[in-house]
């Protein structure tokens, strides 16, 4: 009995041994990439089958490890039975292992799958191989076809190389195309082997499609086309792109090949490309404004227009248009368009409206300033005789009058002397005004009243924030009920123009007479009159216009004090909703930049005090050991009588009490406050004084070093003074072009012409 439970105990380890069941091994931890897809089936697969060979369990899947099968009675023995147990549970492991493997969408597809396969709805009775050769199925690479049963062949070796010979035809015609060798084009087209409308490139490019793109000749065009097959249409010619022949060339801006194929075909100014973008389009998009220009000239009649312009196809012409700073061409457009469909057209002006010009355009166009010259001529003209008499006052009027004459002749000059730049931004800016003009009329003409505010709104908020003073005072002249008008935040145009810093909506708002009086006391749903806004910190995109913290603080204040005095005196103290002064919220919002300014301040007098110091120790010591030395009888200079000894003199005894005040000046700056209304003048006047004796000193040091090498080695070579003056310029120069823009900005900003203007009581 013994012996008999002995050899029992034996078979079941046998068995075990043969049903591996490794339940310390974490599978998650050896597969990396769970099977999403088919692209990661490759790699699934391979860590999946080392896995399972690493554990001797792969027989599970490949069919080596059956179920264990019953007796013809259907009656299990005991052995069997256990057998059966021990597979069901290995296989139910390895089953888990695959499952697990999978991400949750690739789980729930394969299940539903299996279980359609099986009809099995409450039990999983397939098997590891079951959900092996379903993943096999469904994510593994596809079989050959095959037919009456055999696999197919794969190409022949005759046909591959027949397809690398046409193939290197191709590439060879490609590369005449583009290089334009007429002679191997004339060679590969009369072989008969390749033609014109032969696809030559891998995005289904012909050989007309290359030609256009790659080069602008015109008569290798022609000839091209001169070999196209008989009932050949061009409009069926396209890329994958969908592109037409025309398409290409509106892309590289080819106007005569455009030329050539609208007037072979003129239904290819229509077609359409995979995107749904016309010839003209395209030509716009690319700013090729004179092939669009061309394109443009091929459309007659209003129905062939109609076609183009069909539903908001007119508006995204005209977008593309100003949006490539093309005013004319969309001049143009707009003449043979006739219905705005929304508000993009005038918020592309908006956008892109040209700057204002300034006082050298303004005299390029020929008479614009004839009449006040004039008057002012004649003013001054009897003004003179009247006071100096007659004989000195008529020489005084005739000069006068060359005056009035030469800057009456100016812009006649300048356009004789065609200068480009200033000519084609005077024609940009009559272009964009005239094109302004034209998008309000036709929204006024062509709309209803009531439904004016859809057009012109976002455009007139969007070019207060652009600060575009025309387009912001065409939009006014023609819809006035836009100076009542807010936007969704409530704020209406000047607190717009205040909120956003535009100092040229400003200025001009507030000269009308008849709103100046609502606009001082008006206030935004959040209770905040128009001091509160100015006191607000100004965009980021304004700010960067300003070099350096301390200058930007100081523009803030000189806004703050200008709405200051704009504003009714009780406005200053009233509180907004959140029980704020407008001082508070200015003290709030800038409280960064004030502290950004006082960096700025002190690192820069930091930097020009080690400067000054500098300075005071050199000349200083110059003063004391003069060039020649004393005499030792008197006690005086060698070179007291001497004229450059005089300029050494001079220049030295300048540079140090320039170099002094500097000093003094800047050390000044470090021991200052650093208060807000201190940067609107007490430290920019301070940081201006010492930038301008450190100038002053540092120019009179180079003059007095100048002086001392022409006294010590010029005295019997006068041509030394050359190398000297330009070798003293240098510095200087330097100093002028690095340094002192800062003082003019400097002065500039804190006592030049205000950014407001003159105010004037007149009515808009």
């Amino acid at each position: 009995m013994a012996s008999s439970s002995s050899n029992q105990y034996a078979t079941v380890e046998i068995k075990e041994e043969e049903y591996p069941y490794p339940t310390n091994l974490s599978a998650a931890s050896f597969i990396s990439v769970k099977l999403s897809g088919r692209d990661k089936y490759a790699i699934w697969k391979t860590q999946m089958i080392c896995l399972l060979k690493s554990h001797d369990m792969f027989g599970f899947i490949d069919g080596t490890l059956k179920s264990p099968q019953t007796d013809v009675s259907g009656k299990e023995k005991v052995d069997d039975h256990h057998t059966h147990r021990l597979w069901t549970r290995s296989d139910a492991l390895v089953k888990g292992w695959i499952l697990g493997s999978l991400t949750e969408e690739t789980l729930m597809y394969v299940l539903n799958c299996l279980t359609d396969k099986f009809q099995q709805q409450t039990k999983m009775n397939f098997t590891a191989k079951d959900v092996w050769d379903e993943l096999q199925t469904i994510y593994g690479p596809p079989k050959l076809q095959t037919t009456s049963g055999l696999v197919g062949l794969p190409q022949r070796f005759e046909d591959k190389q027949e397809e690398k010979r046409r193939a290197g035809i191709h590439q060879l015609f490609y590369q005449a195309l583009v290089g334009v060798r007429a002679y191997v084009i004339d060679l590969i087209l009369s072989n008969g082997e390749v033609t014109v409308i032969d696809k030559i490139t891998n995005n289904g490019n012909t050989a007309l499609h290359v030609a256009i793109g790659a080069t602008k000749k015109a008569d290798l065009l022609q000839k091209l086309l001169e070999k196209t097959p008989e009932n050949t249409q061009l409009l069926d010619l396209r890329n994958s792109d969908g592109s037409t022949l025309l398409h290409v060339a509106a892309i590289v801006g080819n106007t005569q090949a455009a030329d050539i194929l609208v007037g072979r075909n003129p239904d290819l100014l229509f077609a359409k490309d995979n995107e749904g973008h016309t010839p003209l389009a395209i030509a716009l998009s690319n700013m090729h404004t004179e092939t669009a220009q061309h394109l443009l000239q091929h459309i007659g009649n209003d129905l062939e227009m109609g076609t183009l312009f069909s539903g908001s196809g007119g508006d995204e012409l005209l977008v593309t248009a100003i949006s490539s700073k093309d005013f004319r061409l969309a001049c143009d457009l707009l003449g043979r368009y006739k219905t705005l469909h929304g508000d993009t057209v005038l918020m592309a002006i908006a956008l892109n409206f040209p700057r204002e010009l300034n006082m050298l355009e303004e005299f390029s166009r020929t008479g614009i300033l004839h009449s006040k010259i004039e008057s002012a001529v004649v003013i001054a003209s009897d003004y003179t005789v009247e006071k100096c008499g007659t004989r000195v006052g008529k020489f005084i009027s005739l000069f006068y009058v060359g005056i009035y004459w030469i800057l009456k002749l100016l812009p006649l000059i300048l356009k004789m002397l065609r200068w480009p730049y200033i000519k084609e931004r005077v024609r940009t800016h009559l272009d964009a005004i005239l094109l302004l003009a034209s998008v309000c009329d036709l929204i006024r003409f062509r709309n209803d009243p009531m439904c004016y505010h859809l057009y012109y709104m976002n455009p007139l908020y969007e070019a207060i924030r652009q600060n575009s003073y025309d387009v912001v005072e065409y939009i006014l002249s023609y819809f006035p009920d836009a100076l009542t008008s807010a936007n969704e935040e409530g704020h209406n145009i000047i607190q717009y123009a205040v909120i956003n810093r535009s100092e040229n909506i400003y200025n001009m708002l507030y000269q009308m007479g008849e709103h100046k009086n609502i606009y001082r006391t008006i206030k935004d749903p959040s209770r905040n009159n128009l001091l509160h806004l100015a006191a607000r910190l100004a965009p980021s995109n304004k700010l960067n216009l300003i070099s350096g913290a301390a200058l930007q603080i100081q523009r803030e204040l000189q806004w703050f004090k200008e709405v200051e005095r704009f504003v009714c005196p009780l406005n200053i103290i009233q509180r907004n909703s959140f029980d704020e002064t407008p001082q508070m919220v200015f003290t709030r919002e800038h409280k960064d930049l004030v502290i950004e300014g006082e960096k700025w301040m002190k690192a820069t007098a930091e930097s020009y005090t080690i400067t000054a110091a500098l300075i005071v120790t050199v000349v200083f010591a110059a003063a004391i050991t003069v060039p020649g030395g004393n005499n030792q009888d008197t006690g005086l200079p060698v070179f007291t009588s001497n004229t450059a000894f005089t300029i050494f003199a001079i220049s030295d005894a300048i540079s140090l009490f320039a170099a002094v005040t500097s000093l003094l000046t800047f050390l000044s700056v470090l021991t200052a406050r650093f208060a807000e209304q201190d940067f609107l003048f007490k430290l920019p006047t301070k940081l201006i004084i010492g930038l301008a004796t450190l100038f002053i000193s540092t120019t009179s040091m180079i003059v007095a070093f100048g002086s001392t090498l022409y006294i010590v080695f010029g005295q019997r070579n006068s041509r030394i003074l050359i190398p000297i003056v330009v070798l003293t310029c240098l510095p200087i120069i330097s100093f002028v072009t690095l340094q002192f823009r800062l003082i003019i900005d400097l002065m500039s900003a804190t006592y030049g012409r205000s950014i407001f203007g003159k105010k004037r009581d007149d009515t808009f």
